[in-house]
């Protein structure tokens, strides 16, 4: 039998499109996680198994434990990126779990990544209850707007607040990336602002979030996490979307949208979280010898 005092040290590494994502947790039965240390590594021209590694390491430098200290080390997203992992989780499951436990009332989730976005549907412990994906190309991704940021010159940590400068949003017509893109091009040669560029394209990629919320039946509070839960236009925009009707559908009011400075962690926590309830699990099986993790190079 598991001893209910034992504590256990967990990893999450959330291997995304864009970004290598890695939290450490502490925790023991019947009492509530501790959050030891996160890291974040952008991919870049790397090779994803490289940062993966290096970002692990950093985790492991900030938390001051050694990598193989671990009872269990899960990977999301990419899984394959993650060679030295106990086990995988799915990234709606990672991600449900990290929500709630960033923001205890969640439940939903609007997950942005690089590549696309999902809503999550959840009850109060970060159950799956149903899901939704963009299924449009790469136009209602966090890769598009960071795209578009460049070609205007301006930073991706600055884009959501240049964005709710905008006095006239222009709007943005199409789905497609390649002709958004020729869109904004053609916006630059007409001397349109650029606030009111970045918030017409995050109106459209909002709309499309609104439909995915409104597809799950989301109620009560959505978390945004993913790279563009810090982004504060991309917020902005969501809850307009929903306080307005379209279609003949009525305004989406209860429904609150909120995010958190750790959300694009959000799967990486879900992660060592879900990675310490799957080692009591084992441990009551008498399957230790499945813990542990492969060596991480340093």
């Amino acid at each position: 039998m598991t001893d209910p005092n034992r504590i256990h040290l967990t990893a999450g590494v959330d291997a995304g499109s864009g970004a290598v994502k890695v939290a450490i947790t502490r925790s023991r039965a019947g009492a509530d996680a501790e959050l030891l240390a996160t890291a974040t590594q952008r991919i870049r021209r790397r090779h994803v198994h490289d940062v993966a590694a290096a970002a692990f390491a950093e985790a492991c430098a900030h938390a001051g434990v050694k990598p193989d200290a671990f009872d269990y080390i899960a990977s999301t997203g990419d899984g394959d990126a993650v060679h030295f992992r106990t086990g995988h989780f799915y990234g709606m499951t990672t991600h449900g779990r990290g929500a709630v436990f960033l923001c205890p009332e969640a439940r939903a989730v609007l997950d942005i990544g690089a590549l696309h976005a999902r809503a999550i549907r959840i009850d109060h412990r970060g159950k799956v209850l149903g899901h939704r994906m963009t299924s449009q190309c790469a136009s209602g991704s966090g890769q598009f707007v960071e795209n578009i940021a460049r070609y205007l010159g301006v930073s991706l940590e600055d884009v959501g607040h240049v964005s709710l400068q905008a006095e006239a949003p222009e709007k943005v017509s199409s789905i497609c990336a390649v002709l958004a893109e020729t869109d904004v091009i053609n916006m630059v040669s007409r001397g349109i602002e650029t606030s009111d560029i970045l918030q017409g394209i995050h109106k459209s990629i909002a709309g499309r979030l609104v439909r995915l919320l409104r597809a799950i039946g989301a109620e009560g509070t959505v978390l945004v996490t993913g790279g563009m839960g810090k982004n504060a236009g991309m917020i902005s925009a969501v809850m307009d979307g929903l306080a307005t009707p379209s279609r003949g559908r009525k305004a989406v009011a209860a429904i609150t949208v909120n995010t958190h400075p750790q959300a694009q962690l959000a799967g990486a926590i879900g992660g060592a979280l879900l990675g310490a309830y799957r080692t009591r699990q084992l441990e009551e099986m008498g399957r230790t010898e499945l813990l542990g993790s492969a060596a991480v190079a340093a």
